[in-house]
């Protein structure tokens, strides 16, 4: 009776475990911009627009992006409609995509506001 109650639960966790994996993929749109101009670390409207009119962190919003990320710490995250979602590729290809507008199919880890990339691509 024992093991039959074992094997029942053994059953039943690794159902849980299949739907609970199965998140559904979004849609995401919006820049890709980064964490500190973003999240107000040093901009207080939530942009590049500060930066962009003293030219100290370059004349687009993507040399701001980049200067940002490799110089202050920041991250790549896509501003979206007020929203700022952290991404958890940092890889070269979302570089190359700084400061564009883009689609990101993906998962939202709403407690950390994380999108899992799966594809990104740059907006139409």
């Amino acid at each position: 009776m024992k093991t039959l109650f074992c094997r029942v639960g053994l059953i039943l966790l690794l159902l849980a475990g299949c739907f609970a994996s199965e998140a559904e993929n979004k849609i995401f749109r919006g820049e890709i911009a980064d964490s500190q101009c973003s999240l107000n670390i040093h901009s207080l409207t939530r942009s590049h627009q500060e930066m962009l009119k003293s030219k100290s962190m370059g004349g687009s919003s993507s040399s701001c992006t980049l200067y940002c990320v490799k110089y202050l710490g920041g991250d790549f995250v896509l501003a979206s409609e007020g929203n700022v979602y952290r991404l958890d590729d940092q890889s070269e290809h979302v570089r190359n995509l700084s400061g564009l507008k883009v689609k990101i199919t993906g998962t939202l880890d709403a407690k950390t506001k994380t999108i899992h990339v799966v594809t990104i691509e740059p907006a139409e």
